[in-house]
């Protein structure tokens, strides 16, 4: 990060910003804080920018942290060279749970920087908090909304298919099993799962648990093409952080789901 100062405002920029793109953020930061004083909070960075993978099409992603009543004022502008998202501190404190319509947007904050920030570390907190799971969260993903349940079902249903001689079929269910998967994945760390652009990126720059790139992408690769050991492998895997994240919370919640399939599962060790 370097230091930049504006006219009226001090930030903090990354150092892999383009000359532009500092002037670009320096514009919005001074034309919020003449717009709103005291008002404005801070501003976050976020999309390709922030993680290191902009091209000459990417634009800027510029969360800003408002108070209340500034924010209600505001609404999100786009262009071609800027996407100027206004939020409040108490919208960004808040944190959405899975399924609810806000959750999908939880992981535009993973990795990012703050840029500014007038809350003495809260905005970073809430960054921070928004891309991560609690221990309760982990569980609600995991068990409470049957995303380990959901996936061993459809790779089983592949699975079948495999054994039956259903080639499309089995390539069907074992592509409608990854979202489920890596919910599963991530939620075992403790993290929320990231959108696909920035998949590969995230499990090299930071790694999963058990879960090193060149291995989870590989698998994940395979999956897609209905690949039956790479479903396989995947379940062992699966089946053994299941076990350490049980472990890890006292609790015996997700090997009671995957004990609860029975004979069935002797398809996975096939």
């Amino acid at each position: 990060m370097v230091a930049t100062k504006g006219d009226a405002v001090d930030l903090e920029l990354p150092n892999q910003l383009a000359a532009e793109q500092r002037e670009l953020i320096v514009e919005l930061a001074e034309r919020n804080d003449a717009d709103h004083a005291e008002g404005l909070l801070g501003l976050v960075l976020s999309g390709s920018a922030a993680r290191g993978m902009a091209t000459e099409r990417s634009d800027l992603d510029v969360y800003v942290v408002l108070a209340d009543d500034a924010a209600r004022e505001r609404r999100t502008t786009r262009s071609t060279a800027v996407d100027e998202i206004p939020v409040s501190l108490s919208e960004l404190e808040d944190v959405p749970p899975f399924g609810s319509l806000g959750w999908w947007s939880r992981w535009s904050f993973a990795w990012v920087p703050t840029l500014l920030d007038r809350t003495s570390g809260r905005i970073p907190a809430a960054v921070r908090r928004q891309a991560t799971l609690t221990p309760e969260e982990g569980d609600a993903v995991l068990v409470d909304h049957d995303r380990l349940d959901g996936w061993i079902n459809y790779a089983y249903r592949a699975l079948k298919a495999d054994r039956d001689d259903r080639p499309l079929e089995r390539r069907l269910d074992a592509a409608e099993s990854m979202p489920w998967l890596l919910d599963v994945v991530f939620a075992l760390a403790g993290r929320v799962r990231p959108y696909h652009k920035y998949l590969p990126w995230e499990v090299r720059e930071h790694p999963l648990p058990d879960w090193p790139a060149d291995v989870l992408l590989p698998l994940l690769e395979g999956t897609l093409d209905g690949d039956p050991a790479a479903i396989r492998e995947t379940f062992a895997r699966v089946k053994a952080g299941c076990a350490a994240y049980d472990a890890a919370r006292g609790h015996d919640r997700t090997r009671e789901i995957i004990d609860g399939w029975g004979d069935e599962l002797v398809l996975f060790w096939d």
